[in-house]
């Protein structure tokens, strides 16, 4: 706004000096995360069973992977690009390729989360038994489920969940959520930051 006033007040006053484009960089401030309690989060995944009564996949698909999200810590644009071949139902693990600096990670899941994803898959194959590609988490319509069409049903279940009041939350403060848990943990646990840290990227990277 001072940029394009000063661009106007040259035109009167030849004298004035213009701003430099670097002087005021654009902000990239980032809303700080909300912090969902154990409660919360519980009221998040059961409203996604009531954002389309007709068509039920859309509330398991949205209810695994918000649990998906908020148990592994993975970004929300990771997840919708997921193919069917990157979650291995039998061993736990999930394969996150060509992501942040385009390195592939490999992310080992809970056995209640391996055990949801494995009801998912097989209630996803029941209702779209010829998928229309290799898309893990599938739309209504049978496509891979768009970044687009997660923040519009999230906005659904957050509304339902009645979290819409005070601050706006984001699929992304679910991998928030996941890092301060698992530091929570570690420091029950008297663990070595740093060195736990740096064994799970070496384990993740390989």
């Amino acid at each position: 706004m001072l940029r394009r006033f000063y661009e106007y007040l040259v035109l009167y006053a030849p004298q004035t000096e213009v701003l430099e484009r670097k002087a005021f960089p654009r902000s990239r401030a980032i809303p700080p995360p909300r912090n969902l309690s154990e409660a919360e989060l519980t009221s998040l995944i059961d409203a996604c069973t009531f954002i389309s009564p007709g068509n039920p996949l859309r509330g398991r698909t949205m209810a695994t992977l918000i649990g998906l999200l908020a148990s592994t810590g993975l970004r929300s644009g990771e997840v919708v690009s997921l193919d069917r071949g990157d979650v291995d139902l039998t061993n736990g693990v999930v394969l996150v390729r060509k992501t942040k600096f385009r390195k592939d990670r490999l992310i080992p899941v809970h056995p209640a989360t391996q055990a949801t994803l494995r009801r998912y898959a097989r209630e996803r194959d029941t209702v779209f038994p010829r998928p229309k590609g290799e898309a893990f988490f599938l739309s209504s319509r049978g496509s891979r489920l768009s970044a687009t069409g997660l923040q519009s049903n999230f906005a659904k279940v957050r509304k339902l969940a009645g979290l819409d009041n005070g601050k706006p939350l984001r699929p992304h403060d679910l991998r928030h959520r996941f890092a301060a848990t698992r530091l929570m943990l570690w420091h029950q646990q008297r663990a070595d930051y740093s060195a736990t840290i740096r064994m799970r990227a070496a384990r993740q990277s390989r």
